[in-house]
């Protein structure tokens, strides 16, 4: 049957002009404004070169913020590749009651990240929750200062992401755990093969392929951050804007109306690009090494 040349792209039009429109084109742009000193409201640019990026490489604030994002990203993606599998193992079984358990790992995936901000602001507070539990149980003196000192926000702030996210990457190792043959198991476990042994040489080789994607994505999304350290860390990002990661940077120092420089907020956007890619393909290459 003949079919015409043009009927194929008349029906993915739609997505290639979302995706130029929304993302080629703002990708493109950013990248003109970080040679130019443009102002976030508008008005007339000058071309500067690599001003911006000179200004970037030298400015302390622009490697505190890579130290915090990177630090983030680090600490959050091994333990969001283990700990949902961990949890994914424990909820697959079909025991009664199970259900309940699975949809309650699931929720917090389900609350806006601001609800969840607000809520653990109410927990780590020095009148909240925990402090309130801890002290009353005597195993301290005086209130952990969780939502004060710079270190105690960036690191409550991990444990807020980890927690969101731990019920959504659950759902993408259940699904990878249903393709691991379960003979594998049986045979290892007629071999004495005991549930720790069998977890690390049966079922990680088996879901090896979800776990680097889980692993992609909890790297691009740890880089990208801004939620959790904006709710916890208020808007100045921590004490003197210590905790303040790159997307948080970018919103300070590109985005102000006032003191705003939209130029150096795109120059240093090119180079958040720039990492996340290069993380991007580092988990590419990982992947295509494990697979030959």
């Amino acid at each position: 049957m003949y079919r015409r040349w043009w009927l194929p792209w008349l029906w993915t039009a739609p997505a290639i002009v979302c995706a130029v429109v929304f993302g080629v084109f703002p990708f493109l742009n950013t990248v003109l404004l970080s040679f130019t000193n443009a102002k976030p409201l508008g008005g007339a640019a000058s071309f500067v070169g690599l001003d911006n990026y000179t200004r970037m490489f030298q400015d302390d604030d622009f490697w505190l913020a890579t130290r915090n994002s990177i630090l983030y990203a680090v600490i959050v993606v091994p333990l969001m590749v283990l700990l949902p599998l961990m949890l994914a193992v424990l909820v697959e079984k079909n025991l009664p009651g199970i259900g309940f358990f699975r949809s309650a790992f699931y929720t917090p995936v389900l609350a806006s990240s601001v609800v969840v901000g607000l809520s653990w602001q109410w927990l780590l507070a020095d009148d909240g929750l925990v402090n309130t539990w801890l002290e009353k149980a005597h195993l301290i003196r005086s209130a952990i200062p969780f939502l004060s000192d710079s270190w105690l926000i960036l690191l409550s702030a991990m444990g807020l992401t980890l927690w969101k996210g731990l019920g959504w990457y659950m759902v993408f190792y259940l699904a990878a755990l249903g393709n691991v043959p379960k003979e594998l198991h049986e045979a290892a476990q007629m071999d004495g093969a005991g549930a720790v042994r069998r977890f690390w040489h049966i079922t990680v080789p088996g879901v090896r392929t979800a776990m680097m994607l889980v692993g992609t994505l909890t790297g691009i999304g740890s880089l990208r951050v801004f939620t959790e350290i904006y709710m916890l860390g208020s808007s100045t990002g921590g004490p003197g804007g210590a905790d303040r990661t790159l997307p948080f940077y970018i919103r300070d120092v590109g985005l102000d109306p006032i003191t705003g420089n939209a130029g150096y907020g795109s120059a240093v956007s090119v180079a958040l690009f720039a990492l996340t890619l290069g993380l991007t393909l580092l988990a590419q290459r990982l992947t295509k090494e494990d697979e030959s």
